[in-house]
């Protein structure tokens, strides 16, 4: 994972994206236990070139590396990275408020446990409401934080749905 988050590091200092933050899965790897995943999901900020987003200027950074696309994620290191652009608000408030860390000597931002929590409410996948459960009643969940997350972003119903007891 090393070599990715350096590469997803120079993507950034080369201006092909901004904020990078770890998120999904491998996220819980800095808050909590584990879960088993696939990928490294990448949020991040693109540089604004019009209507559409595209993601070919990466593709092609890392391709140039050798580094080859494989479904929707780039492998690199042996690691598959699925980068996703911000696409709404609580996306690009939870980049804004990314936690800077270190994995193995490399800076990294992390999505925050509570942002993540939310993203999670708001996709509401089946795995997503299993990590909810599995994350009930953890301590290092900031509970009025993430209140306060869910409020602005008119997720509050749908956690009480997710949560019954909450």
């Amino acid at each position: 994972m090393k070599l990715a988050l350096q590469a997803i590091n120079d993507l950034e200092r080369a201006g092909l994206i901004r904020r990078p933050a770890i998120g999904g899965a491998m996220a819980l790897l800095f808050h909590d236990e584990p879960v088993v995943t696939y990928d490294l999901d990448i949020f991040c900020l693109l540089p604004t070139t019009g209507l559409l987003v595209s993601l070919e200027p990466i593709y092609t950074a890392l391709l140039a590396r050798g580094f080859h696309a494989e479904a929707e994620a780039v492998v690199i290191g042996g690691v598959p990275v699925q980068f996703i652009p911000a696409y709404n608000p609580l996306v690009t408030e939870a980049l804004e408020l990314a936690v800077a860390l270190s994995f193995d000597g490399v800076p990294v931002r992390v999505l925050t446990l509570e942002h993540l929590m939310a993203i999670m409410v708001q996709t509401n996948r089946p795995k997503d409401r299993e990590r909810l459960a599995m994350l009930a009643g953890n301590p290092a969940i900031d509970e009025s934080r993430l209140r306060a997350i869910l409020a602005r972003h008119d997720l509050l119903t749908a956690w009480k749905r997710l949560n019954p007891t909450s």
